[in-house]
């Protein structure tokens, strides 16, 4: 599979809602989060699978988040990472979606750790298209790495100081040359704690290439 037919079909075609606010259903190009709040300084509360379909209740007006419903959880969304029939995020076309927009009472209760997440280092390179080339260069479009227990153990046993970058973490996202990364001994692989979560990344480009749960 070539990279344009990668992207072509995770983002193909376009369809206009038939009426103002009319239900959206989008889905989840990678494993995507789902917070607690419209911020990656908020508890990840569950994650969409990929290619596994939610219902948008709305989307914040100056912000790519989205209130999202997938199953029984509720939650929040980048919308840089939902696609329906639309040749762009969705967060970038609510308008011709006509997704609603939704306001947001902060709760501090769900932040990571009950509190703010502190300073942002930086943020993910290449935002939502740079994540889609990442995996497929680094995996192949839709390969997914399984690192050996050893390594995700290493990882989990072994905790560095949480790091904060603008942007949600998925399989495929650039980390800054900015962010010091940790050496998983007798692997490929380095490690951080990026927005709440532990993940590996490749060596030579510096690319998330899995998401340790």
């Amino acid at each position: 599979m070539t990279l344009r037919h990668f992207l072509t079909t995770t983002v193909a075609g376009l369809v206009l809602a038939s009426s103002a606010y009319a239900e959206t259903t989008a889905s989840a190009w990678t494993d995507l989060n789902l917070r607690a709040g419209p911020s990656t300084a908020y508890d990840i509360i569950s994650v969409i699978p990929a290619s596994q379909d939610v219902v948008v209740d709305g989307c914040l007006d100056a912000s790519n988040w989205c209130r999202v419903t997938h199953g029984e959880f509720q939650g929040w969304a980048s919308g840089e990472y939902l696609t329906t029939m639309v040749l762009a995020p969705i967060s970038a076309n609510r308008e011709r979606l006509a997704v609603k927009t939704i306001t947001y009472e902060k709760n501090p209760d769900a932040a990571i750790g009950g509190g703010a997440a502190g300073a942002v280092a930086g943020a993910i390179v290449g935002g939502p298209v740079g994540a889609i080339i990442g995996a497929a260069i680094g995996m192949g479009a839709s390969a997914a790495v399984t690192p050996q227990e050893k390594v995700t153990t290493y990882v989990r046993s072994n905790p560095v100081d949480p790091i904060y970058l603008d942007g949600e973490v998925v399989v495929g996202a650039g980390i800054p040359e900015s962010v010091t990364l940790a050496e998983v001994p007798e692997s490929e692989y380095y490690y951080a704690y990026i927005n709440g979560v532990p993940v590996l990344v490749e060596r030579e480009n510096r690319r998330v290439v899995y998401i340790v749960r």
